[in-house]
């Protein structure tokens, strides 16, 4: 019998990475703000050597066009922000965000997240936000969706004890397969208590432009918080 793939090794876990052509102060953004505050390449990763100190990190996988990334940066500037995002156009947005907010403390990285969350050290980032990934809707690709057990692991291994996994989604088929995941999955913790919880929306979690669109379609917006064990 062939062995299953390690979840890991499944590396596609995003669709396309660029749309309409970038316009000039977008690709301006790109050439020259980008290359200062990538991530780098290869070498492990940590607060000091991306910020220069030990402040507490947060990671925001697939971040669409940044605003989420940049309110967050600003809400807390003595904490350090790490996004990672295939997209192009995505990226020029993010560092949009960073010019306009005059934010020192983002860092990015266009590709997969699972590269630089591989670099982290264990038990450094305080909060994961997963916010209206690629749903992977046919049964075939849902081995790539984000939620599955090989990035889980990884994700239970860099939060801290008590550090906060946030998933947002407004499509039904990721937010039940999200649930049924996550109820396997001993490391984390849904800190849902009442039917409530369901409704009640963090201060510190605005819509993204996702959910908003999402909103005026009538589409519901599931938001999961758990915390790590």
């Amino acid at each position: 019998m062939t062995a299953a793939p390690d979840p890991l090794s499944i590396r596609r876990l995003y669709g396309r990475a660029q749309g309409h052509p970038l316009r000039a102060n977008a690709q301006k953004l790109i050439d020259e703000l980008l290359p200062r505050l990538a991530v780098p390449e290869e070498g492990p990763l940590s607060a000091e050597t991306l910020f220069g100190d030990a402040r507490p990190l947060a990671f925001e996988v697939g971040f669409g066009k940044g605003e989420h990334l940049g309110f967050q940066a600003a809400l807390r500037p003595d904490w350090g922000f790490i996004g990672a995002e295939p997209y192009l156009n995505g990226v020029a947005g993010l560092l949009a965000e960073v010019e306009e907010r005059g934010l020192s403390n983002v860092r990015v990285h266009r590709g997969d997240a699972l590269d630089v969350l591989e670099r982290l050290p264990d038990a450094s980032l305080s909060t994961l936000y997963l916010l209206h990934p690629d749903p992977w809707p046919k049964a075939r690709h849902t081995k790539r969706r984000f939620v599955n057990a090989g990035p889980l692991k990884l994700v239970a291994a860099k939060l801290k004890p008590g550090g906060e996994f946030r998933v947002a989604t407004d499509h039904v088929g990721y937010m039940r397969h999200t649930l049924a995941v996550m109820q396997s999955q001993p490391q984390f913790e849904w800190t849902a208590e009442t039917p409530d919880d369901w409704e009640r929306i963090p201060a510190d979690w605005p819509d993204t432009r996702f959910a908003e669109k999402a909103r005026a379609l009538g589409h519901d917006v599931w938001r999961l918080i758990y915390r790590r064990a």
